[in-house]
């Protein structure tokens, strides 16, 4: 590799980024014009055809919500910095072709002759996306646009929030993990701050506009701090994060995409010797599992949120709490559920290898690799549940029962589709058939469906046992959707078809 001791003039260096990127863009296996114009093709189709037809029932009902406060406008800036800083953690704006990145890496050029343009063109496309994402949102569930005292200063809102979010991309890329907890820390405090300062703000909308300069005042003094970083990037974790994401958009441009949610798992780490007592036995299974999910440690937070939240989120549901909407807030909670109950453990894919690879272990399989997650995923969830049930008590007679059983129907479903999910494999050849019916052909439909399996087999389990007229038949339904998820698990790893009932027993 050259040295960088003498760095090129600015305008030779600009010179030969333009020319690598003019040689790139003319490669074989370059966008076609008809593949281009095939994308534009489908873009205007569903504008066409979903996009214009909600736009326009929007506008002629009243909005979800009527006013948006300058309170609620500080908690979505908070998630959406958090959750643009994660993104940047797995895939950031500087993100390359492995190849293309190898050929500036081996050059003589500084990492912000580059970078610097290629981080520059991506956050305007992020912010821009982004502002029409907000736009658009604020648009179907608010009347904040019908009128001009207020459209204003939402509008400014709406592109301070799109260039925080876009800056905030770039940092959790090229700062570490110190850096990044730091910001959102900040971006904690600093929203009850701007909430309180705005209600005494004059006027109706002078709360808004003073969340819009925060936005902005922040999103700046971040994006040069960021822009300042890029030299000083570590050019080899980009070269692993480059290939990683080249590698991953292969698996989910081919139809495989739990494969690539796979290779951003993160890789366990420490706590080996915690698996083995001093005698030298392994430990018993619950601790297995506690010392396996300890070992991934951002799992095992996220899980530790998710779980008592979203427990809690389905007990509001479930319990029919007056003025509240139950089938959001039960879907609500177990999504969260659902999400968590795969990052509270890692023998999920344990069982997945050890039922389709030769038993390596001996017996007690099941046990073993189901001990944990069958404990762990129900106490957190019950923890938070218990709580909001506490909060809401006293409960109309004979409701406690009725939340009790749909609660423990909705869990017992919600462990079925995680199983069912965990089971996937490759993907199946039939789902690449056409699939013709009389409206149209659905094979993309069920290839969607196959890759988000267990989120919509959660979606359709809840709403079906929500409408039950008893919480008996809401948790028989529960238990049989969960049975079927277990059943179509098996079926995909071959147990199903190879005498499962003997290997059960022999497990």
């Amino acid at each position: 590799m050259t040295t960088r001791s003498i760095a090129p003039p600015a305008s030779d260096a600009r010179d030969r980024v333009q020319a690598v990127w003019s040689r790139y863009l003319r490669r074989g296996d370059r966008a076609t014009v008809r593949g281009r114009a095939y994308t534009v093709y489908l873009v205007a189709l569903f504008a066409v055809f979903y996009l214009v037809p909600v736009l326009h029932a929007a506008s002629t009902s009243p909005g979800l919500f009527p006013e948006v406060s300058a309170a609620a406008s500080c908690g979505i800036a908070v998630v959406t910095c958090w959750g643009a800083q994660l993104a940047g953690r797995f895939w950031g704006p500087l993100v390359l072709q492995p190849f293309l990145l190898h050929v500036f890496i081996s050059t003589d050029m500084s990492p912000a002759s580059y970078l610097g343009r290629i981080a520059r063109r991506r956050l305007v496309y992020a912010g821009a996306a982004t502002l029409l994402a907000a736009c658009t949102a604020a648009y179907l569930t608010t009347d904040l646009f019908d009128r001009l005292g207020t459209g204003l200063p939402g509008l400014a809102v709406a592109a301070g929030l799109s260039a925080l979010a876009s800056v905030a991309w770039l940092w959790g890329q090229v700062r570490g993990v110190p850096d990044n907890v730091a910001v959102a820390c900040a971006a904690g405090v600093l929203a009850p701050a701007v909430t309180a300062a705005s209600g005494t703000a004059p006027g109706g909308s002078g709360g808004l506009w003073l969340v819009a300069g925060v936005l902005v005042t922040a999103a700046a003094a971040l994006g040069r701090a960021a822009f300042r970083s890029i030299p000083a990037l570590d050019l080899a974790r980009l070269a692993r994060e480059s290939a990683r994401a080249s590698q991953a958009q292969t698996y989910a441009l081919t139809g495989t995409l739990h494969h690539a949610l796979d290779l951003y798992r993160p890789e366990p780490r420490g706590l080996t010797s915690a698996l083995i007592r001093p005698d030298g036995r392994l430990r018993g299974y619950l601790a297995q599992g506690a010392v396996r999910a300890l070992r991934t440690p951002g799992r095992a937070v996220a899980a530790a949120v998710l779980l008592p939240a979203g427990g809690g989120l389905l007990a509001l549901g479930a319990a029919g709490a007056e003025g509240s909407p139950t089938l959001p807030l039960c879907l609500a909670g177990s999504v969260s559920v659902y999400l968590g109950s795969g990052w509270a453990s890692e023998t999920w894919r344990g069982l997945r290898d050890e039922l389709t690879l030769p038993p390596l272990f001996g017996g007690g399989m099941l046990s073993r690799t189901l001990a944990w997650p069958l404990v762990a995923v129900p106490a957190g969830a019950c923890l938070g549940g218990g709580l909001v049930i506490l909060a809401l008590l006293p409960l109309p007679g004979g409701r406690l029962a009725a939340t009790g059983l749909f609660f423990a129907g909705v869990l017992v479903l919600v462990l079925g589709a995680r199983f069912l999910r965990e089971m996937k494999l490759h993907l199946p050849l039939g789902l690449l058939l056409p699939v013709i019916t009389p409206f149209g052909d659905l094979s993309g439909v069920l290839l969607v469906a196959w890759q988000f399996d267990g989120v919509v087999a959660v979606a359709i389990g809840v709403a079906v046992t929500h409408a039950a007229p008893s919480a008996l038949g809401a948790a028989g339904l529960a238990a049989a959707a969960a049975a079927c998820c277990v059943w179509l698990g098996l079926r995909r790893t071959g147990w199903a078809r190879r005498g499962l009932l003997s290997r059960l027993r022999r497990s």
